[in-house]
């Protein structure tokens, strides 16, 4: 009886003691990186041999800072040709440029709001038949991919993260009439996927009184956009 209550009590601590020190991990590493951006500075000048002592986090803050004065000087009329002039000359460097403006538009639909990537949970029929995974939509494909499978009707850019390691995953492209939308938040998909289905969020949306049911059972999205109707219309009629 003691036995198992130790186990017990162990193995709760584990529970507490685990994802916070992997938080307080990863932050620390964060902090860390942002901390060394600061040895750019002449030794002479960085805040440690100014003030005598060390300040922990100091990197943090004037990299938010920098981010800062950076977005104040873009939305000015004179920053905003400035970075259009390093625009244009990075355009002009071969793999420079295909790298630059990959990692553009991916920061344009996340933190400038041009897009409903990863907004949106769908659950897909990967990798096979009759087995689920969750998906988060990324857009819609159009240009040259849209007219090669537009014939077979309107697909759906999704990415398929792995179990454990989020951040890494696939690139498929899926009928619209194939996707299942869910009324789970990004959040809750991640805690959903990062647990490989330990923890699930029909939980806490029962216990918050959120219905659970999905959003179209049969795979529609009846927000979808109009201009890719449009030109989805103009396809077919070619």
């Amino acid at each position: 009886m003691l036995k198992k209550r130790m186990k017990r009590i162990f193995l709760t601590g584990l529970a507490v003691v685990i994802p916070a020190g992997l938080t307080i991990y990863i932050l620390s590493l964060i902090i860390g990186m942002m901390d060394s951006l600061l040895n750019v500075i002449p030794a002479q000048y960085q805040p440690d041999t100014l003030l005598k002592f060390h300040i922990p986090g100091l990197g943090v803050i004037v990299t938010v800072i920098l981010i800062f004065v950076c977005g104040l000087v873009t939305t000015s009329y004179l920053g905003n040709r400035l970075v259009r002039f390093g625009e244009r000359l990075v355009g002009k460097i071969p793999f420079v440029r295909s790298v630059y403006n990959a990692i553009k538009r991916i920061a344009d639909s996340l933190f400038m709001d041009k897009a409903q990537s990863f907004k949106r949970v769908v659950l897909v029929e990967y990798p096979r038949r009759g087995v689920y995974s969750v998906g988060f939509v990324t857009g819609t494909p159009n240009g040259e991919i849209q007219k090669a499978i537009g014939q077979k009707g309107r697909c759906i850019g999704v990415f398929m993260p792995l179990a454990l390691t989020p951040t890494t995953g696939f690139f498929i492209m899926v009928p619209q009439d194939e996707l299942i939308e869910l009324r789970m938040t990004v959040e809750e998909a991640f805690t959903l996927i990062i647990s490989a289905g330990i923890v699930s969020p029909n939980e806490h949306l029962a216990v918050a009184g959120r219905d659970t049911t999905p959003l179209n059972p049969k795979g529609l999205f009846p927000e979808s956009d109009p201009r890719s109707e449009t030109e989805m219309e103009a396809i077919k009629g070619e």
